[in-house]
């Protein structure tokens, strides 16, 4: 599981933690709204809501930060 002081600074919201874990461990979009029982437009909104949060660029930004704080 994600967890770090980085999530609370960035108002990193709890199902946008749970989508960074599933990302951390490769899961693509549409697992992760199959997962989660939501649609892959939201889990898509969550993911650029994300990126803007965390001052990342596009979806690889995204996963090499999902990896490097998994275990934080």
């Amino acid at each position: 599981m994600i967890t770090s002081e980085i999530f609370s600074e960035s108002h990193i919201s709890s199902i946008e933690t749970e989508i960074l874990s599933l990302i951390s461990d490769n899961y693509t979009s549409q697992q992760i709204a199959e997962k989660l029982f939501i649609s892959l437009n939201t889990v898509d909104t969550h993911r650029k809501n994300m990126v803007q949060k965390l001052n990342v660029t596009g979806k690889s930004g995204l996963l090499k930060f999902a990896i490097e704080n998994k275990h934080r």
